[in-house]
C-alpha cells in the first residue's frame, strides 16, 4: 500500500511538472540536473557509507580480501556510494611522499578499491585532501612548503600561499590523480563512471579566518580548476554544513563554531555540483541530552535540506553522521534513533523528488579490523539492529528509483506514440502528392 500511495504522489508530481526527466546518455556517470541526481537519465538515490581506510588497506595484497568483503556486505545490504580517501600524503606509508612524488604501491590499493567498487556495483566519492593531520592533511603541504624556504606562519596558509596551492593542483592533475591509468581496469580516473564525485577536501576549515573569504576563494579557484580537467564528474566541497556570513540568521543553528566555511555561499560556487552536510550531535553538543541531540539533528536536517531545495537547487548528500558507542550511555536504541531520524528526512523529501539525495553514515568496517574501531564503526556480518535500519532505507530508496524509472518509461512511450501520430497525420495529408521533382 505504501508503494501505491509513492506511484500516486509521483505522478500526480509528474501531471504537474514539479518532475521532469531529462534523457541522457546512458554512460554510467551520474549526473546533477536541479534538485536531483540522475543516473542514465532517471533519478538517483543514494544510501552508503564512509570508509577512509580502504586504499590503506588494499595497498597490502595480502588484506584486499577486506576491501572485497565490505564491498560484498555493503552490496548485499543494498548500499550503493562509498566516500574514501584519495590521499595519503607524508608520513607512514603515502601515496604523496613528497610534492608530485607518489608510491606506486598505495596508487595500486586505489586502483583495485575503484576495480572492487565497479565489480560490486558501487560508486565512489574520492575526496582529495584532509583539513587534519591524519594521512597529512593540510600540514603535510604546509611543511613541505616551509622546507623548501617558503615563509609560512599558519597551517590555514595551505588556503592562501600560491606554492601551496601549486602542490594541491598537481596532486589533481596532469600523471597524478585525475589523469591516473587504472592498472586494473585499464580506464583512465578521470574517464571512469564508477567515480561518483571528487570532494575537495574533508571538512575544510579555516579559523583564522571566520569571514568565510579565504575559504570562498580557496572553493572557488579548485572547483574551476578541477573541471577545467574533468567535466565528466560531478564536483563537492567536502563541507560540514557550517553556516556563515551569508546566511546571518541561520548562524544559531550552528553548534558554537566558527570555522570559515559557509554552507550556502561555498555551494553557490559554479563548479560545485551538489551540497554536503555532516552530522555529529554527539560531539558537536557532546555535554548534551540524547534528546537535545535529537532535537538538533532534525532541525538540522530540515534545514539543509530546505535550503539545498530552495536557495541553492541542488542536491545534498548528508555525507556523515553516526553515533559513538563510546559515548556516555550509549545504547543500540538511541543509535538507531539517530540512523532512523537521517534516514527519514532523506526519504521524506526523495519521495517527492526533492533535493535530499542520499546519507553515508561513518563508517563501514568489516571483520578483522579491530585497529580501525573509532566508536562509530558498524559491520554488516555482525547482525544487528542498526544494519536492519540500513537495508531498510537502502530498499525504500531503491523502490522510488525503480518507481522513477517506470513512469520515465511511461513518458517516454508517450512521446513515441505522439510522435508516430504525428507521422501518421503528415503520410496521410501527404498521399497522392507528388513529393520532390
Amino acid at each position: 500500500m505504501r508503494h501505491l500511495t509513492l506511484v500516486l504522489l509521483l505522478a500526480i508530481l509528474i501531471h504537474q511538472g514539479c518532475l521532469h526527466f531529462h534523457v541522457e546518455a546512458g554512460d554510467g556517470f551520474i549526473r546533477a540536473r536541479g534538485v536531483q541526481f540522475l543516473l542514465n537519465g532517471s533519478p538517483y538515490y543514494a544510501n552508503g557509507f564512509n570508509a577512509y581506510w580502504l586504499m590503506y588497506t588494499a595497498s597490502d595484497p595480502s588484506q584486499r580480501s577486506k576491501v572485497s568483503a565490505a564491498f560484498r556486505e555493503a552490496a548485499s545490504h543494498g548500499l550503493t556510494v562509498a566516500r574514501t580517501w584519495a590521499f595519503s600524503d607524508g608520513g607512514y606509508s603515502p601515496l604523496q611522499y613528497s610534492p608530485g612524488s607518489y608510491n606506486e604501491q598505495m596508487f595500486k590499493g586505489l586502483d583495485f578499491v575503484i576495480a572492487e567498487a565497479r565489480r560490486y556495483g558501487i560508486k565512489l566519492i574520492l575526496s582529495l585532501a584532509n583539513n587534519y593531520d591524519s594521512f597529512g592533511g593540510k600540514k603535510q603541504y604546509v611543511n613541505w612548503a616551509r622546507s623548501r624556504g617558503q615563509h609560512l606562519t599558519s597551517d590555514d596558509d595551505f588556503f592562501r600561499h600560491p606554492v601551496v596551492k601549486g602542490y594541491y593542483k598537481n596532486h589533481i592533475k596532469a600523471r597524478t590523480v585525475l589523469y591516473r591509468y587504472n592498472s586494473f581496469t585499464g580506464i583512465h580516473y578521470k574517464d571512469d563512471p564508477t567515480i561518483m564525485a571528487w570532494e575537495l577536501m574533508n571538512e575544510p576549515r579555516c579559523t583564522s579566518d571566520p569571514s568565510g573569504r579565504t575559504i570562498q576563494a580557496w572553493i572557488t579557484e579548485m572547483a574551476s580548476f578541477v573541471k577545467s580537467i574533468d567535466r565528466n564528474h560531478l564536483l563537492e566541497a567536502g563541507l560540514e554544513g557550517f553556516y556563515g556570513p551569508s546566511t546571518p540568521r541561520r548562524n544559531r543553528l550552528n553548534p558554537g563554531l566558527k570555522i570559515g566555511t559557509d554552507f550556502i555561499a561555498n555551494n553557490r560556487i559554479p563548479g560545485i555540483d551538489f551540497a554536503t552536510a555532516h552530522a555529529y550531535p554527539d560531539q558537536w553538543l557532546s555535554s548534551s541530552s540524547d534528546q537535545s541531540q535529537l532535537s538538533f539533528l532534525n532541525n538540522w536536517l530540515d534545514t539543509h535540506i530546505q535550503d539545498a531545495q530552495n536557495i541553492l537547487r541542488k542536491p545534498i548528500l548528508i555525507a556523515e553522521f553516526g553515533k559513538s558507542w563510546k559515548d556516555p550511555g550509549f545504547s543500540t536504541y538511541q543509535r538507531d534513533l539517530v540512523f532512523n531520524t537521517v534516514y527519514y528526512k532523506i526519504y521524506s523529501s526523495a519521495r517527492r523528488g526533492g533535493a535530499a539525495a542520499g546519507g553515508l553514515f561513518w563508517q563501514l568496517l568489516t571483520e578483522g579490523m579491530g585497529n580501525f574501531r573509532d566508536g562509530y564503526e558498524i559491520v554488516l556480518g555482525q547482525p544487528s539492529s542498526t544494519a536492519n535500519v540500513i537495508a531498510q532505507q537502502a530498499h525504500k530508496l531503491h523502490q522510488i528509483r525503480k518507481i522513477f524509472q517506470r513512469m520515465r518509461n511511461v513518458e517516454r512511450w508517450k512521446r513515441a506514440r505522439a510522435a508516430r501520430a504525428r507521422r501518421g497525420r503528415w503520410q496521410g495529408g501527404n498521399k497522392g502528392k507528388r513529393i520532390g521533382n
